[in-house]
Formats: C-alpha cells, structure tokens, sequence
C-alpha cells in the first residue's frame, strides 16, 4: 500500500507527466501508407446492425441453443494514428444467436466507455470504473446467467445484455477491487474461474483472482513482480495457477513519448513461469525460469504424476520490440513446456513451427491431460500479430500429427472455439464455431465445422452482408 509521502508525489508528478504525454502525442508521425490496424482488413465498422433472416448454407445444428459471441477492438472515432496501437481501440461485440436450427439475429454494438458515450452523443453509462481507463475489447464470456465484457491492464468488467447493449461497467457487483483480466480459465470441478490479474499503474504486484460459482470474487491473492510486466494470460493445473513473467513491461519512455500502449521488450526484467499455490500464499510461488520469449495464450495444462507441470503455449521470439502499432516480433510457434518445481526450470520442446495463434481446446478437460488443440495459421510476416492467414490447425497432441484446413485465398479464420454435442460427449465430438472474413468480397462467414470430420464440409455456414475485422477472442455462450 502507498505510503501518505508517495501518494503525495504522485499527485504532484502525475499531471507534469501527463502535460508531456499529450504534447509528444501530437507530435507523433502518421504511419506511412496508413495504421496498419485501421486498414485493409482491419478498417474499422462504422455503424451498429441488427439483422435477422440470415442465409445458412447447409443445417445448423439442433443442439446448437445460445449465442456466438466475439470481441475487439474497433475505435468509434478516428484515432491519432502516431499513438495508437491495436490492443487499445474501442471495443465492439459481435454477436449470432442460434435455436431451433436457425440464426435468429446478428447484432454488432460498441462497449460504452466514456469515450464511445461521448462521441455517439449519448449520456455515459454507470458503474465503477478505473479512473485510468474503462475500454473493455478483448474478452466476453457467459457468467452466471450473464453478459461480460473484459480486458486486462486495470479495467474493470463491463456487464451486457443478451442483446450486446452496455448495462453498466461492474466490477462483479462490487467484489473486484484491482484488476480483472481477458482471460479467465474455468475449472468444470470446483465450478470456478480463475485469472492473473495486473494493474498498468502497480508495478510490483500482479493478483490471483478466483471468481466462485455465484459470479462473485472470492480471492484476491497478491503475487510479487517487478517492472509492471504485462501478463496476458494463465493456466491452471489442479494445484496451481500458472504465472507467465515474461519481459514485456511498462515502459516510462514509451508512455512519456506520447504512445497509448506504453509497454515495451526488455529482456534484462528476465522471463519465468511462477506456480503459485491454488489455495495458498503469493508468496510461496514457485518461480522457474525460462528463456526469453512472449506468451499471449496457452492451450491445456495439467500436472505429470512426478509433480511436472505440463502446458502448451503458443510463443513469440519477443512482443511490442519492433513496432509501436501492435505486438511484433519474429516467429511465433507451438510448444510444450514441463515446469519442473523442484529444478525450478522449464524444459521446451516444439511441437509445430509454423507461425499460429489463439490455441483453443475441449475446455472440459481443464487441470487434466488433453489430446488436441485447434488453432489459426498466421500470414507469418514479422513485426505484426498478422491476421491474414488462411488456415485453421488441429493438432493431435497424442499421435503428433497436423490436419490443416485452408480456407482459400483471401478468406481469414479467426479463433474458434470448441463446443461439445452434449455434455458427455469424447474429447473432439463436437463442432468448431468461428467467424472467416472473405476479404475480397468485403463479407463475413460464421462457419460451424465438425471437428471431428475436421477437413469434411462445413456443418453449417451462416452468411453476414459485412467484413467484421479480425478482433480477438470468441465465445459460444449457451442459453441459460
């Protein structure tokens, strides 16, 4: 907790900083040729729809009751493009619900911050907010019969309604006290979510936060850092939370540079792989390390019956070293990492070299072991997390083979998510759901596939009049 003197300090500190954060924004340059996020594919919409009587080639399937839910970023209004980066951009819903064998509706809405409040002209919706920001663009889940949409870095949940229209930003009724994240991993045993948890203004404390059953936080543990590193995602095994400290960290000269995403590469912070104790102490985290890398998502992990920690992470040679605009970096590639806590190190195998990203799986088989992975091809080009693959993975973990499915020039797969024919249904006895822009013709698919006739014909094919840029993560949230 601050002491009375640093709070003082920063009272008097912060509005010189901000002064010279605004003056050295405007001084940024324009990106030559246009932001790379905010054309080609990635052009933002400029309205919100509501669409009903959509065209579906083949049968949606029976079984299928609820909504398909994806998020990201999408500014309202025209940003200062020598500042922005994509991970900031207001966010924007999208969502298709699916009964009875048909799609009802797709509906697209912007995340009411203040900000997006301001520039439709509306009043500003209510709730508690971090004062330093209230953007939320990465994340949206299904909780306890309800709507949220969520980010990392210190903004707080905002809460929607099944039809995407901001209720109020709500911090989990008021149980949230710090920070939430983008990525909370539920646990189908105990009924649980947990998630690791930063503040981009706490530099040395990063939090386990566990929601329970009822939607409600229930523990908010402090865990030890250093530098402010900015941690995407985690895992959970039985036992643990996964930490993932690795050198992307608050960058001062960045923030005073006038850029809106102020994290930088920095190697000498070192990279490692914290087991921090489910039901226990931050303090008594078991710290590996590893080299240098980024992870932005982990597949499945679970503990090896010698006391291992074993997870599949997709990784990055490094992130936000190259470019200003969005994550960069070299390579990306699939690995298996073994944490060892009694070596305290981290073995690394690869499992597929190919640039990938937004690994999903059966999440049923949660804390245990899991046979296969499904995620997207990147177009491969460095200095940007490039959208613009083409083809979708499915990885079989116990035979180490690769099915790819391409789906054609011009025609981009986002993250899909796996959902199951019935509870009990075999691990990859379900179908894949995600969203194919067809850039050429300026449309959008939802594809419904089986992942077990992965490379088969598509199971139902729901057509959209629009491009949807690339966003981030999608959800399949059943009906209630």
């Amino acid at each position: 907790m601050a002491s009375v003197i640093e709070k003082t300090i920063r009272a008097a500190v912060t509005p010189v900083m901000g002064a010279v954060t605004n003056f050295n924004r405007k001084r940024l340059a324009t990106p030559e040729g246009g932001h790379p996020y905010l054309t080609g594919v990635h052009k933002p919409m400029t309205e919100e729809l509501t669409l009903a009587d959509l065209k579906v080639d083949g049968e949606i399937p029976a079984q299928l009751d609820g909504r398909y839910l994806r998020i990201g970023p999408n500014p309202a209004s025209a940003p200062d493009e020598g500042s922005y980066h994509w991970f900031v951009g207001d966010g924007m819903a999208h969502g298709v619900r699916i009964a009875g064998g048909k799609a009802e509706w797709y509906r697209n809405r912007w995340i009411r911050s203040n900000q997006v409040s301001d520039a439709l002209g509306e009043e500003r919706k209510p709730g508690d907010r971090n004062p330093r920001t209230d953007t939320a663009n990465t994340n949206i889940i299904g909780l306890n019969g309800r709507t949220f949409a969520i980010v990392e870095a210190g903004g707080f949940p905002v809460e929607l309604t099944d039809e995407l229209d901001t209720i109020a930003h709500n911090p989990f009724d008021g149980t949230l006290d710090h920070a939430f994240s983008a990525h909370p991993h539920f646990d189908p045993k105990t009924g649980e979510m947990h998630a690791i948890c930063y503040n981009a203004s706490t530099f040395d404390t990063v939090w386990h936060v566990v929601l329970g059953e009822d939607g409600r936080v229930s523990r908010q543990e402090p865990i030890a850092v250093k530098d402010g590193p900015s941690i995407h995602d985690c895992q959970i095994t039985e036992n643990y939370v996964l930490v993932f400290d690795l050198p992307a960290v608050f960058s001062m000269k960045r923030m005073l540079a006038g850029f809106e995403f102020p994290y930088d590469w920095n190697p000498e912070h070192g990279a490692r792989v914290g087991l921090c104790p489910r039901n226990g102490s931050g303090a008594d985290t078991i710290w590996c390390d590893v080299e240098p890398c980024y992870v932005y998502h982990p597949a499945g992990a679970f503990e090896s019956d010698d006391g291992k920690v074993i997870v599949d992470v997709v990784v990055h040679e490094s992130t936000y070293a190259r470019t200003t605009f969005g994550p960069g970096g070299e390579w990306s590639r699939l690995e298996r990492w073994t944490v060892d806590p009694v070596a305290k190190k981290v073995d690394r195998k690869i499992l597929d070299d190919r640039p990938q990203e937004f690994p999903r799986y059966d999440e049923r088989t949660a804390t245990r072991p899991y046979r296969y992975i499904y995620d997207i091809a990147l177009a491969g080009r460095p200095d940007e997390l490039d959208m613009a693959g083409s083809e979708l993975f499915k990885h079989d973990l116990e035979s180490g083979s690769k099915l790819v499915r391409d789906f054609g020039p011009g025609r981009h797969p986002g993250e899909f998510v796996f959902v199951p024919r019935s509870p009990d249904a075999a691990e990859d006895e379900g179908w894949l759901i995600g969203l194919v822009i067809d850039a050429g013709q300026e449309k959008t698919e939802l594809q419904i596939l089986n992942a077990d006739d992965f490379l088969g014909e598509p199971h139902a094919v729901i057509h959209l009049p629009h491009r949807i840029p690339p966003g981030f993560h999608g959800n399949w949230v059943a009906s209630v």
